[in-house]
């Protein structure tokens, strides 16, 4: 089976990213063994950027699955892949980022990411490590953006990231980060999909040079915090009715097309070849026009970094004004 070619963007950090990635977020996770061999699957069918993060769990299984296909030949050199994780909340602090990703990079088994992130602008107490972790009480009153992000400068510098990056900043958030910064982020990863589309944040990061990557492109309609908003789209069923595509390679090519960077979670061999074929045909202008009707929810509110203690007393600071 020959494997697809994903196209890449250049992110400021001059680095290429391929446009599509695979995410690794799974509550509960499958077995370690499941997972790496699902992400070997995905190696074979073409793609070569990948999600994980300190919180997943799945850092292990995927370094791994590296290893493997390398050894494989699925791919030639570590240079061909591109593996994104994240700075977990307990760690989000100037002195605990540099160690964090030294362990991340243990369990990947790497010498380097080619994307860190900041996970989310909050700060929760040291314990609060998993999913259900994420409780008001955990949450730190405070949360030193300025010193966090010249750590994650330093992780650049040192080479053990190549590009580094925020996730679920908003407009204000991400201002404040900039005010400061060397290295500006080069990605900001947040909620979106045709039912949250984020039209204002997607203006600013791109007048700012970031590229916006998107979890949930479709909703993350098979789990529990998910919402079938996307796959039961009227207008989306439409379309794909019309142009013989599934709802979701409908989704995935609008976010293509509006400059975005779809992190797709499906561990069904199926439904992960399908996500990559959005790249030989594309919307009409008529039928792009219709995704402005389509009506907007954000899906995952984030109600539990809300707290009276905390650095957000609602969800309007939260999300700066765009809850």
């Amino acid at each position: 089976m020959e494997a697809k070619r994903i196209p890449e963007v250049i992110l400021n950090s001059g680095k290429k990213m391929p446009v599509i990635g695979l995410g690794t977020a799974s509550i509960p996770p499958p077995p370690d063994e499941t997972l790496t061999s699902i992400l070997i699957d995905a190696f074979e069918i073409g793609y070569r950027h990948f999600d994980t993060a300190a919180l997943y769990g799945s850092e292990e299984p995927l370094g791994k699955a590296v290893e493997k296909a390398l050894e494989l030949g699925l791919v030639k050199s570590r240079d061909e892949v591109f593996i994104t994780s994240k700075l977990w909340a307990s760690d989000a602090h100037p002195d605990l980022v540099l160690p964090a990703l030294k362990t991340s990079l243990q369990k990947l088994g790497l010498e380097y990411v080619d994307l860190y992130l900041i996970h989310w602008p909050v700060r929760l107490k040291s314990e609060a490590r998993g999913p259900a972790d994420i409780l008001k009480e955990n949450v730190m009153p405070s949360f030193d953006v300025k010193g966090t992000w010249e750590a994650m400068e330093e992780c650049c510098r040192l080479g053990l990231a190549k590009s580094v990056g925020v996730s679920n900043f908003g407009i204000k958030k991400l201002n404040q980060l900039l005010e400061n910064a060397t290295i500006p982020p080069a990605v900001n990863q947040v909620e979106m999909s045709p039912s949250w589309q984020q039209g204002k944040l997607r203006e600013y990061c791109k007048q700012k040079g970031i590229h916006v990557s998107a979890w949930s492109p479709l909703g993350s309609y098979r789990s529990s915090f998910g919402t079938n908003a996307v796959m039961d789209c009227p207008i989306l069923k439409e379309i794909a009715c019309a142009r013989q595509k599934t709802v979701a390679q409908v989704a995935l090519r609008w976010i293509y097309e509006e400059g975005g960077i779809a992190i797709v979670r499906s561990f069904n061999k199926e439904r992960m070849k399908e996500n990559l074929e959005i790249f030989e045909w594309e919307l009409k202008q008529e039928e792009s026009q219709k995704f402005r009707d389509i009506p907007q929810l954000r899906m995952y509110s984030g109600i539990n970094f809300v707290s009276e203690n905390g650095p957000y007393k609602t969800l309007e600071e939260l999300w700066d004004g765009d809850p």
